[in-house]
């Protein structure tokens, strides 16, 4: 039962993570929102690109949660070992450090990170989804299911060149 209920869990994030991707691919034809996003557009602040590999990661959480169920645990070690180095080495560090470094600075400057203008361009609920729900997500993820760290030279190098 508790393996079925972590499935479900794994879908319904991932499921959240395409929506949010989705949702902000759709909001590209606001003018104001174009002028923020001058040289480069969305993809050079790490808030989307962490939304995008959340959704990287929590697909491939999922296909291993399928392939356990269909093959056993056993016939999927490879499927299992990249889950748990994509998680160890790049979707729990990035997301904490979105988090913190977002809040920190909101809490200290909001027109640093997030200027009054973009309360206009992005409604509070998505700000939130993306800077404050990833970690709750990232931390479930931790209690739920037990992942092998890799070797802290290994880890920190793919974490230097992601």
């Amino acid at each position: 039962m508790t393996r079925i209920c972590t499935c479900v869990y794994h879908f319904l994030v991932l499921s959240w993570y395409i929506f949010l991707n989705y949702y902000i691919s759709q909001q590209g034809g606001d003018q104001r929102k174009s002028k923020v996003f001058l040289n480069g557009g969305q993809w050079k602040y790490l808030t989307f690109l962490n939304l995008l590999l959340q959704a990287i990661f929590y697909g491939v959480v999922c296909v291993e949660d399928v392939l356990k169920r269909i093959k056993g645990e056993k016939d999927i070690k490879f499927m299992t070992a990249f889950r748990d180095l994509l998680f160890t080495t790049l979707a729990f560090p990035i997301s904490t450090f979105v988090f913190l470094s977002f809040w920190i600075l909101f809490l200290y400057d909001r027109e640093l990170v997030y200027p009054k203008a973009l309360d206009g361009i992005f409604p509070v609920w998505l700000n939130h989804a993306m800077h404050t729900s990833i970690l709750p997500f990232a931390l479930a993820e931790v209690i739920l299911s037990p992942h092998c760290y890799p070797r802290k030279k290994e880890g920190l190098t793919l974490l230097a060149l992601a």
